[in-house]
């Protein structure tokens, strides 16, 4: 049997583009795979939303905890372990997956690497426009973004192609700094070896960065996702950024070790009643 791939949908409180990252899950040409909604301490519009469409899933689960500030790693531990997939692919919550997103992950897994996709970035009036009447821009064709890109209304174009690069993914197996955790693909066994994502880390910034270098300190390479498994995001205001510079601080300190494993990772997450508010 095919491998089980786990998608982490990572939300807060942005239950229209949820609703339109689950609608294109929804749709995904794969269906060996299942969903876990890892929620940052949304309120209860974020589980209506999650339960509008659970029937459309063969699973989708809801993992939520308090509202104590933006707590990314920490949630994303906890959808790990709430999850049962071989893969586990880390999507944001206001990215778009075309329908092809799942089986291009499962195409370019391979045990010892993880694989980093990228994104088309909309931009506000066209992301108010696809919520605000419900489109589809998953589906649309290539030539409907090249005059969307001609107007402006995405930032490039490239990461809607699909290349059939070969070793050519491989060039880049230790360059860590362009890969993010909104679009990323790391085996479970990979993750457990590191104890995941590093809740130590808090505020908006590095911790997909932390992830990535013990990843490649452990042994895990990088394979490139571009040209196969780009996704659409969603315009949104910038995130608060004041807790950046400790974030990088920390990222500093570990570049300067050689530890692999996570300060406070997947072991140190005790399991908690935590149901979200209806």
């Amino acid at each position: 049997m095919r491998e089980l791939i786990s998608v982490i949908v990572s939300t807060y409180n942005r239950e229209d583009a949820l609703d339109a990252v689950l609608r294109a899950l929804a749709a995904q040409g794969d269906s060996r795979f299942e969903v876990i909604v890892a929620d940052d301490g949304s309120g209860p519009g974020t589980a209506q939303v999650v339960a509008s469409w659970s029937s459309r899933f063969a699973h989708l689960a809801h993992v939520w905890h308090e509202d104590r500030g933006f707590r990314l790693a920490e949630i994303r531990n906890r959808a790990i372990l709430a999850s049962a997939g071989d893969i586990c692919v880390f999507l944001d919550g206001d990215c778009i997956a075309r329908p092809d997103f799942v089986a291009a992950h499962r195409r370019l897994a391979q045990p010892g690497w993880f694989v980093a996709g990228n994104r088309t970035l909309m931009s506000r009036a066209l992301t108010e426009r696809v919520l605000r009447d419900r489109l589809e821009p998953e589906r649309w064709a290539l030539r409907t973004w090249m005059a969307a890109r001609r107007r402006g209304e995405i930032n490039r174009f490239a990461p809607l192609l699909r290349l059939p690069l070969g070793l050519l993914r491989r060039l880049g197996a230790r360059d860590w700094r362009s890969a993010r955790g909104g679009n990323l693909a790391v085996r479970r066994e990979d993750l457990v070896r590191v104890d995941g994502f590093d809740a130590a880390i808090r505020g908006w910034g590095r911790e997909d960065s932390d992830l990535i270098i013990r990843l490649m300190r452990a042994g895990i390479r990088r394979k490139d996702g571009r040209y196969a498994a780009g996704v659409l995001h969603l315009w949104h205001p910038e995130s608060d950024r004041s807790r950046l510079a400790e974030n990088d601080r920390m990222l500093a300190e570990l570049m300067r070790g050689d530890r692999l494993e996570a300060l406070a990772g997947l072991s140190g997450v005790t399991p908690k009643a935590c149901s979200a508010p209806s």
